[in-house]
């Protein structure tokens, strides 16, 4: 019923390829699939947010996105980059008709988003030529070199991930005397915290930064974070803690309300403080605990989401 639908949306039904006359090139994406792109793609829609993240990373504004995740608009860290970019759907649900509308030569997904299901990427195939860039939970820098390929960009990715390299490297040492320290990161939702691992961006920026983890954190798992009963509250503790939410909101119900941004992370803590045990922990007694933005810090992206967990590690410890 799907295709069927996208039979009266697509732009060229059932052509992979890129519009009449342009000029194509061979890429293969995350997966090992060779697809026929634009040599110099004008009209990229971009389906996640690493893959937008990527996109205005290189200089491509997109002509189609779709929220951040727990959202309604773009992610919040992207909002002055992206904020006038149509939303063709959401994050889990893209709208199909919308994206054919747009009519792209280009569609960019992950598994961030419609986590690698054969019939919507088929679907989406009928619209344009479909990269499938990376996975959740991977390294970041595949899912960025994936979208600077699709972009015929390669060189302009390497250098933006050699200048992310660099400002981690400088971070490193200037947070030295932090090196023995542990970094809780955590993202509260309605009555519990969730803890945010090591295979997640922030877990990845944090480690760049030669920062430690609690034992609670210090590992992988599955998902974009891993929930706590209020009897294991503790394990939400650390040194310091990187204090952020989505909201109420989740990517299955995005209009349960409630904000990302720093005033989001301000009401949650008002929320988190009357649960009982939370004021106990050392960070809380400590005055450790660090409000960041929730759609950077608790969700995911690309380079310009690690830069800026960065800045917000440098800000709050050095006031840099």
């Amino acid at each position: 019923m799907l295709l069927l639908t996208l039979a009266g949306c697509a732009a060229t039904p059932g052509n992979a390829q890129a519009p009449g006359g342009t000029e194509t090139r061979t890429v293969t994406d995350v997966e090992g699939t060779e697809v026929q792109v634009p040599s110099r793609p004008r009209r990229v829609v971009t389906l996640s947010e690493p893959t937008l993240d990527g996109a205005l990373a290189l200089g491509v504004t997109p002509v189609g996105t779709v929220t951040g995740r727990g959202q309604q608009t773009v992610p919040n860290y992207l909002a002055d980059q992206a904020g006038d970019i149509p939303i063709l759907g959401g994050v889990a649900q893209p709208n199909f008709e919308a994206i054919g509308a747009a009519k792209p030569d280009l569609i960019l997904v992950d598994g961030t988003s419609i986590n690698n299901n054969p019939p919507v990427v088929e679907a989406l195939r009928q619209i344009a030529p479909v990269v499938y860039t990376g996975y959740a939970g991977g390294d970041w820098r595949v899912n960025f070199r994936q979208v600077a390929d699709a972009l015929n960009l390669v060189e302009d990715g390497e250098r933006v991930i050699a200048e992310y390299e660099a400002h981690a490297a400088a971070g490193q040492e200037a947070l030295s005397a932090y090196a023995d320290q542990t970094f809780s990161v955590v993202r509260w939702q309605g009555t519990s915290a969730s803890l945010i691992l090591k295979e997640l961006l922030p877990g990845q920026a944090l480690e760049d930064l030669g920062l430690g983890r609690p034992p609670s954190q210090d590992r992988t798992g599955r998902g974009h974070a891993e929930p706590v009963s209020l009897e294991n509250l503790q394990d939400a503790d650390a040194d310091w803690m990187f204090f952020g939410t989505l909201g109420g909101s989740s990517v299955s119900n995005p209009d349960a309300g409630g904000t990302a941004d720093l005033a989001g992370a301000r009401e949650a803590l008002d929320e988190a403080v009357a649960v009982p045990g939370f004021t106990q922990l050392h960070a809380y007694q400590n005055d450790r605990i660090v409000l960041v933005d929730g759609s950077a810090w608790t969700s995911t992206g690309g380079p310009i989401l690690m830069n800026r967990i960065i800045a917000d590690v440098e800000e709050a410890l050095l006031g840099t």
